[in-house]
C-alpha cells in the first residue's frame, strides 16, 4: 500500500470519527480517574492471593449466623450480605479473615453512571452501543494506519523506536507520542471492538449445558474444613460464593461462582454435585471489559486515562498538521505562463513551503515575475527562464505530500524553450536516504532535453537556515539578484517584535540620498553589528531588513531613500522619540570575528553601516583596514572620515581608503583593492578575515578582484579561503 493511500485513510478515518472520538476520550478519562479513586481506601486483605475459601467460610459461619453471600469484586475487596448476631443486615466490606467490617458499600456517584451511559451508548441506547462500537473500530483502524506511517517516517521496522525528528511542535507531539502511547491505544480500540460485537452477538456467546455428577448415597458428611474443593480453590478466583438457604438441608449447595466455571457443592459431603464450565468466548468478554475500563489495575487505569487524554490531542495535532498542510498560503501576482522564475515546492508538513515563500516574497519585491506552487502542480511554462525546486523527503526517499505526482507531470510535460533549474533538498542526516528524493529530482531534470543545472544539488540538514542561506547567497551571486543572507529570515518562528524609540535621523540632500536613523531598543534586546533589523511600514505586512551597527548600545541604520521605495520612505518619515515595532534578526554569519589576525572590510553605499559599529567595538585592537565605495563626496561621506580619523588614534582601525567613482580620480573599491593586492594577499595567508557588505554587484566584482589576486600571489583560488571561513558577505 502507498504512502498516500496510508496518509488518505489515516486522515479519513480521523474525520469521520474525530466527533465521537472526542466525547468517547473525555468520558475515558473520567472513567479511569474513577477506576483509581474506587481503589481508596484500599480494603484488599493481607496476603489475598494465598488465602483459600476453606478458610473464610467456616471464619464467617462463625461470626455472622445467616450468610446470603460472599462476593469478591474487580478490586478484590471481599463483601457481604448477611445478618449479624443482632438480626441486622450487613452489607459491607469485611476483612474475610475476620468478618470484621471495613467500610460500607459506595455506590457510583451520579456523575459517574452519567458519564459511563455516556461512554457506552452516547445516550442512545442500542443505537448509541452500535456508534460507539463503530468507533471503535475507526480507532483501531486509525491505530494501524497511524503505526504504518510511522514505519515509514522512521524508515522501516526496525527504526521505529529511533529518535524521531523534529518538524514542528505538532508534528513531532503527533508522530513522537502516538508511538509511545501506540499499544495502550491499540489496547483500547481493539478491546472496546470486541465488547461491541459480544454485546451485539456479531460473537456469539452460546451458553454451556451442566454436567451433573452422580453421587453415591451413602455420602459421609463431613466438616467445612474437610472440603477439597474449599481447600484447593483461592480466593482471588473467587467471584461470589452463594451460602445454602437452609442450612442442613441436601437439596441445598454452597454455589462457587468462579471466573471461568460455576460448581454447586453439597454442603453435608463437600462433593461439586453439579459444574458449568463458562465458554472461551464469555472468560475473553470480562478480560476484555477488565482490560477496557482498567477496574483491576490502578496503574493500568492510569495509563488508559493517559491515553484517553492524549486522543485529543491526536485529534487536535492531527487536524494542525492537515490544515497547515492543505491550507493555501502562497499569494501570486503572475501566472505559470507569465512568469519568468517558477518555484516548487515538494512538502510533507509545509515547513519547506515557508522557506519557499520567503524567497518568493523577496524576488517579487525585487520586481521579478516569480510564480510559485507545488510539485504537483507542475506544468508547462512558455516564459520561464529559471525552475527553483525546494523540497523534502519521505520516507525510504520518497516523494513528500505535494510532490507524489511530479515525476509523471516531468516526463509527460515538454517544456518547448530552454530552462535553468536548480534543486534545494532538506532532510536529516539521521536517515539513511537524506535528501534522496531530491537527489532523483535533480538526476531526472538533468535528463531533461530543455533543462541544464544552474547550480549542484544543496542539501539541508535538519532545516538549518545557516545551510540554506549558502545556496541563497550562491544563488544571488550568480543570478545578482538580491535574497537575504540573513539566517533567521528563513525560520517559521521568529523572535517577537520590540518597541524602538527613534533617537535621531539625518536628512537627505541634492547631493546624499542616504540618512542615517538611530534607534534606542527596549530593554533586553540583544544584537550584535551586522544584524538585521526588521522593520514593518504602515501600509504594508512584508518585513523590511536592514544591516544594522550598534552605536553606544543603540541600533543605526544607513539607508538610502528610494522615491518609490516603502522601506525607506517610512523610515525616512519617522520622527524623533516616534516608537515603532520593529524585531532583530540575528545574523551570526556576519559577526565580527573573535578569533582572527586581522579583518579587511569592504563596503559600498549604505553597506558600511555595520562596519562602523564593529570598528567602535574593536576592543581587542585587532588590525581593520576598511575600504568603502561612494558616488560622491559630500557631507555624510566627510562624516565618515572624521569617523575614521577618530578610531585611527583610538587604535580601533588601522586604516580607512575612499573611492568615489563620479568625482575625483573616479574609481572604485576594486581599484583599492587591486592597488594593495600584497598587503592583502599577504593577509588572507596569515588567516586574515574579509568581510563585505554592500550590493551584489560589488560582491561580485570585488570576489572577481579577489580570486586574481589569490590565484597569482598564493596560487590557491578565492574558493580556498571561503571554505575556511576567511570571507563573510552580506549583500542585497
Amino acid at each position: 500500500m502507498t504512502l498516500s493511500i496510508w496518509r488518505f485513510a489515516h486522515l479519513a478515518l480521523a474525520v469521520i470519527s474525530s466527533i465521537f472520538l472526542l466525547a468517547l476520550s473525555i468520558t475515558g478519562v473520567i472513567l479511569a480517574v474513577d477506576a483509581i479513586d474506587e481503589k481508596r481506601p484500599a480494603y484488599r486483605a493481607a496476603g489475598f492471593d494465598t488465602i483459600t475459601v476453606v478458610q473464610v467460610i467456616p471464619l464467617l459461619r462463625e461470626v455472622y449466623p445467616d450468610i446470603i453471600e460472599v462476593s469478591v469484586d474487580h478490586n478484590q475487596f471481599v463483601t457481604i450480605d448477611a445478618m449479624d448476631g443482632e438480626g441486622n443486615r450487613v452489607n459491607a466490606y469485611i476483612n474475610p479473615l475476620t468478618g470484621e467490617v471495613l467500610g460500607d458499600l459506595r455506590p457510583k456517584s451520579q456523575f459517574i453512571q452519567w458519564t459511563i451511559a455516556l461512554h457506552r451508548s452516547l445516550f442512545l441506547k442500542e443505537t448509541g452501543r452500535v456508534i460507539v462500537g463503530v468507533v471503535s473500530f475507526l480507532l483501531l483502524l486509525i491505530t494501524v494506519s497511524g503505526m504504518a506511517l510511522i514505519i515509514k517516517r522512521q524508515q522501516g521496522v526496525r527504526r521505529f523506536l529511533a529518535k524521531i525528528k523534529r518538524d514542528s511542535f505538532n508534528q513531532y507531539f503527533h508522530a513522537a507520542s502516538g508511538r509511545l502511547l501506540l499499544v495502550p491505544v491499540f489496547v483500547i480500540a481493539l478491546t472496546g471492538t470486541h465488547l461491541f460485537l459480544v454485546r451485539v452477538n456479531i460473537i456469539a456467546i452460546q451458553e454451556t449445558k451442566p454436567v451433573r455428577y452422580v453421587l453415591a448415597e451413602d455420602m459421609p458428611s463431613r466438616s467445612i474444613n474437610e472440603f477439597s474443593i474449599f481447600k484447593k480453590t483461592l480466593l482471588s478466583d473467587v467471584e461470589r460464593i452463594e451460602f445454602p438457604f437452609v442450612e442442613d438441608d441436601p437439596e441445598e449447595f454452597y454455589v462457587l461462582k468462579l471466573k471461568d466455571r460455576a460448581l454447586s457443592v453439597h454442603q453435608l459431603s463437600g462433593e461439586v454435585v453439579e459444574e458449568t464450565v463458562h465458554p472461551y468466548a464469555s472468560v475473553l468478554e470480562k478480560l476484555s471489559l477488565d482490560i477496557h475500563t482498567g477496574r483491576t489495575n490502578a496503574i493500568w487505569a492510569a495509563v488508559l486515562g493517559l491515553a484517553s487524554a492524549n486522543i485529543l490531542f491526536f485529534i487536535y495535532t492531527g487536524f494542525v498538521i492537515t490544515f497547515r498542510r492543505t491550507r493555501t498560503r502562497i499569494k501570486n501576482r503572475f501566472t505559470a505562463e507569465t512568469a519568468e522564475i517558477i518555484l516548487l515546492v515538494g512538502t510533507e508538513n509545509g515547513s519547506t513551503l515557508f522557506i519557499a515563500d520567503q524567497i518568493h516574497r523577496q524576488l517579487l519585491a525585487d520586481g521579478k515575475r516569480a510564480y510559485l506552487t507545488e510539485m504537483n502542480r507542475y506544468a508547462h511554462y512558455p516564459n520561464a527562464q529559471q525552475l527553483l525546486i525546494f523540497t523534502s523527503t519521505h520516507g525510504l526517499g520518497a516523494a513528500p505530500a505535494s510532490a507524489t505526482e511530479f515525476e509523471r507531470l516531468v516526463r509527460s510535460t515538454e517544456q518547448r524553450h530552454p530552462i535553468s533549474f536548480s534543486v534545494v533538498g532538506f532532510g536529516s542526516r539521521a536517515y539513511p536516504d537524506f535528501c534522496g528524493y531530491a537527489a532523483l529530482v535533480d538526476e531526472m531534470l538533468t535528463a531533461q532535453p530543455w533543462a541544464s543545472r544552474y547550480l549542484d544539488l544543496h542539501t539541508v540538514n535538519d532545516r538549518s537556515t545557516e545551510e540554506f542561506v549558502r545556496w541563497a547567497r550562491a544563488w544571488s551571486e550568480k543570478s545578482s539578484i538580491a535574497l537575504s543572507s540573513a539566517p533567521t529570515y528563513y525560520n517559521a518562528k521568529t523572535i517577537g517584535q520590540k518597541t524602538m524609540r527613534v533617537v535621531s535621523r539625518t536628512r537627505v540632500s541634492t547631493d546624499n540620498q542616504t540618512f542615517s536613523v538611530l534607534f534606542r531598543p527596549a530593554a533586553g534586546v540583544r544584537f550584535k553589528s551586522g544584524d538585521l533589523l526588521a522593520v514593518y511600514p504602515e501600509s504594508d505586512h512584508r518585513e523590511r531588513l536592514y544591516s544594522i551597527g550598534r552605536h553606544g548600545g543603540m541600533i543605526q541604520l544607513t539607508v538610502k531613500l528610494h522615491p518609490a521605495g516603502l522601506g525607506s520612505n517610512y523610515l525616512y518619515r519617522l520622527e524623533v522619540g516616534q516608537k515603532i515595532l520593529a524585531r532583530i534578526a540575528p545574523n551570526p554569519l556576519f559577526h565580527f570575528p573573535r578569533k582572527t589576525p586581522a579583518v579587511v572590510m569592504i563596503a559600498n553605499g549604505t553597506g558600511i553601516a555595520p562596519f562602523l559599529g564593529m570598528v567602535m567595538e574593536n576592543r581587542k585592537k585587532i588590525p581593520i583596514r576598511l575600504y568603502a565605495g561612494f558616488r560622491n563626496s559630500n557631507a555624510l561621506t566627510e562624516r565618515y572620515q572624521r569617523f575614521a580619523m577618530e578610531q585611527i588614534a583610538n587604535k580601533n582601525l588601522t586604516d580607512f581608503r575612499v573611492a568615489y567613482s563620479r568625482e575625483g580620480h573616479r574609481c572604485y573599491v576594486m581599484d583599492l583593492i587591486r592597488n594593495d593586492a600584497e598587503q592583502l594577499s599577504a593577509l588572507l595567508k596569515k588567516g586574515s578575515v574579509i568581510m563585505i557588505c554592500g550590493s551584489l554587484a560589488m560582491q561580485r566584482d570585488v570576489e572577481i578582484v579577489i580570486e586574481e589576486i589569490c590565484l597569482m600571489k598564493n596560487m590557491h583560488p578565492l574558493s580556498h579561503y571561503k571554505a575556511r571561513g576567511q570571507l563573510l558577505t552580506d549583500c542585497y
